[in-house]
């Protein structure tokens, strides 16, 4: 799997994209259990990311990560 996935650092080394794939996955779990209503905590932390990207370190993938997340839970928003 190490090589997979092309680590070379015997240890675990902590990166902000862990976070956010947390808190992500958290976000769709929450809007499962309660609704939509929870796509605004989705969408606040789209919108602090996606400033804390543009401020930072740019990549494109982690730029369209945010934007798909902000339209996802916009979209969401509409249906309520």
């Amino acid at each position: 799997m190490k090589r997979f996935f092309k680590i070379a650092s015997p240890h675990y080394i902590f990166e902000w994209n862990d976070l956010r794939c947390v808190i992500t996955m958290l976000n769709v779990a929450l809007i499962m259990l309660f609704g939509l209503k929870i796509s605004w905590f989705g969408l606040a932390v789209a919108l602090v990311g996606l400033v804390k990207e543009l401020t930072g370190n740019r990549h494109i993938n982690s730029l369209l990560m945010y934007c798909a997340n902000i339209v996802l839970n916009s979209y969401f928003i509409s249906l309520l």
